[in-house]
């Protein structure tokens, strides 16, 4: 047995009574709450969990899959892989299929305006008569963000735990689809039919609560998609993630198991969330004279409720920023998942009434994201809160990988104002959402799977989790590193790559969804990259004589004024190639306007090394 082996029987036997008890306290408290206030949009998922038909689905094992003719298990990933966010995974099995997940991701420098992206639904779309519905691990937009977009194309019934469909109802109101979609509430425990799926809930830590992995049984054998998940003894809401059900689900047999990689690259464990509420109380002490700003991830709702509580030990005032951050505090306060006492949490517009030293303020912009709340306070451009030197700023949250040029602007824009900044590696502030490598391990002790897929993260995270899964002992041959689009397919004694399937990303541009694509794109990355030059003449219809022009017309190049003599030869370049194409009897616009762009490009390129985009028009009169 090896000794991660050991670590997790270890960890189960202790935990095993503690999560039970835990869980059904959890379950009554929730079904209380729901029976009190549970919103007429909801449904509550009937409870198929029959132990007597898991266990004949979990009892088939790892290499004794039932008989099911020669159509394979699939698992098409459309979402979610080779990078980070956007998560979404199809599973097919005997003609019927389920969704796991929806996400989205935001744009990165290659993509100038835009403003979403998504997963590309064709997948879907082309097959909708065979799902049976989507089932949602949780709350993060990389894996609810995507459903308003998919179901303006198709709608589909979704199950989920309750948090996660309070937060899936508000971005379906904002789309005007929320009478249109059936949201069912389900619980950890609960096991779900969806065609011949039996898709069972399971309890994990993560940075929001109400957080699932997926036991997905089959007639092939059962399937453990973990999603978004970190093992923590000490949760804020006291709910420890169901080892127990892992272990139950492993001693019987997983086919397969399909795991986060976020944080393969990280050893040891990721800490719990509740050491954050130790160095919060160590620096609210140390602030005492001054205003505290706290930045978070707006859905991180136990992180939110211990600032709420340090707030309260300290006796200040709360006020929220941000449009995500005040709706899911909305949502979470309506549905119980957050605590603040009667006349702590104040408007925004009545902070000025307060002294510094009683207020704390609770805002987006952790990730620096350029029109988040923290970034407008760092530039001056905030209509409500101005930064000062008495303004302690605290930023409880990692950069994302590519975000760390962002979040440093704004530390310096802040540091530049005079307030004190305080982010993760100065103090305990943050922990992170996803398992480490010595809780991926123990997954795997865990759940004893024949298949190891390694999914959610960039592909050398991926990587590594591959080569974690060989040091416990599954064989290279069982194990596979998917990308995006390429199917999937086992029947219990195979893993292997099938067909590739339409996927990729859908660019969301305001109202527009797809409407940009690469061409696009490529325009706008040259117009950032050297600007425009527009060519303007006009041309007498009859005589072909230049009548104005060509006048020439600069934006993000050169600045006229100061370039007079280059713009000056680029417009007699520009009116001597007009005039060759004239005298040549050119009609064919096309290749006049090719002709003017290739002659002003060449002189423009010898000037300044610079290509700016360069747009002909001719007009006749």
């Amino acid at each position: 047995m090896t000794p991660e082996q050991k670590a997790a029987k270890a960890a189960l036997s202790q935990n095993k009574n503690q999560v039970q008890n835990k869980n059904q306290k959890q379950n009554q408290n929730q079904a209380q709450n729901q029976k009190q206030g549970q919103n007429p949009n909801y449904n509550q998922a009937p409870n198929q969990n029959q132990n007597q038909n898991q266990s004949s689905n979990s009892k088939r094992g790892r290499g004794r899959p039932k008989k099911t003719g020669d159509s394979p298990l699939r698992m098409i990933p459309l979402g979610g892989l080779g990078e980070v966010g956007k998560n979404m995974m199809v599973y097919e099995c005997q003609g019927d299929a389920i969704i796991v997940d929806v996400g989205l991701s935001f744009p990165d420098e290659s993509m100038p305006g835009v403003d979403l992206v998504i997963p590309d639904f064709t997948y879907v779309i082309e097959n909708r008569d065979r799902i049976k519905g989507i089932v949602i691990t949780h709350g993060h937009e990389d894996h609810i963000g995507g459903l308003a977009y998919l179901f303006k194309q198709a709608i589909f019934p979704v199950y989920a735990t309750r948090l996660t469909i309070g937060l899936i109802e508000g971005k379906l109101k904002e789309h005007g689809l929320l009478d249109k979609v059936t949201l069912n509430v389900v619980k950890p425990r609960d096991t779900i039919r969806l065609g011949c799926f039996g898709v069972e809930f399971i309890n994990v830590n993560h940075s929001i609560p109400d957080a699932c992995s997926m036991a997905i049984h089959t007639p092939y054998g059962t399937l453990v998609h973990t999603g978004d998940f970190k093992v923590d003894y000490t949760p804020i809401n006291g709910n420890i993630i169901d080892l127990a059900r892992f272990g139950e689900l492993g001693s019987k047999g997983v086919l397969a198991l399909l795991s986060d990689s976020t944080n393969a690259e990280r050893p040891g464990s990721s800490g719990s969330e509740s050491v954050v509420g130790v160095s919060f109380d160590k620096l609210f002490a140390q602030a005492e004279k001054k205003r505290i700003i706290v930045a978070t991830f707006a859905s991180n709702v136990h992180r939110v409720q211990q600032i709420v509580d340090a707030a309260v030990k300290f006796k200040r005032k709360i006020a929220v920023s941000g449009r995500s951050m005040e709706n899911v505090v909305n949502k979470a306060l309506e549905m119980g998942y957050l605590n603040i006492p009667s006349g702590v949490l104040i408007d925004v517009d009545a902070i000025e009434r307060h002294p510094d030293n009683k207020m704390v303020i609770i805002t987006t912009g952790s990730q620096g994201e350029p029109m988040s709340a923290l970034t407008r306070m760092a530039m001056g451009d905030h209509r409500k809160v101005r930064v000062t030197p008495n303004d302690c700023i605290i930023i409880s949250a990692s950069p994302i990988p590519g975000n760390e040029k962002l979040v440093t602007r704004v530390i310096n824009e802040l540091l530049k104002q005079g307030s004190e900044v305080i982010y993760d590696k100065m103090y305990e502030i943050h922990v992170s959402g996803h398992a480490s490598q010595d809780e991926l391990k123990m997954m795997m002790a865990l759940t004893k799977p024949k298949f190891f897929i390694p999914i959610h993260g960039e592909y050398k995270h991926q990587c590594k989790h591959a080569e974690l899964a060989h040091s416990m002992g599954i064989e290279k041959k069982n194990v596979l590193v998917p990308d995006i689009g390429k199917v999937i397919e086992t029947d219990g004694n195979f893993l292997r790559f099938g067909e590739t399937v339409t996927a990729g990303k859908v660019l969301v541009d305001g109202l527009g969804v797809g409407d940009v694509g690469s061409i696009v794109l490529r325009d706008r990355r040259h117009l950032a990259e050297d600007g425009l030059i527009v060519v303007v003449t006009t041309i007498d219809r009859e005589t072909g004589q230049i009548l104005s022009g060509p006048d020439i017309v600069s934006r993000g190049f050169v600045y006229v004024r100061e370039s007079e003599d280059m713009i000056g030869r680029a417009r007699n370049i520009a009116r001597q190639t007009i005039q060759k194409c004239i005298d040549n009897n050119t009609r064919e616009w096309g290749v006049f306007k090719q002709k003017v762009r290739d002659d002003v490009s060449d002189y423009l390129w010898q000037m300044t090394k610079r290509s700016p985009m360069i747009l002909p028009v001719i007009q006749e009169i």
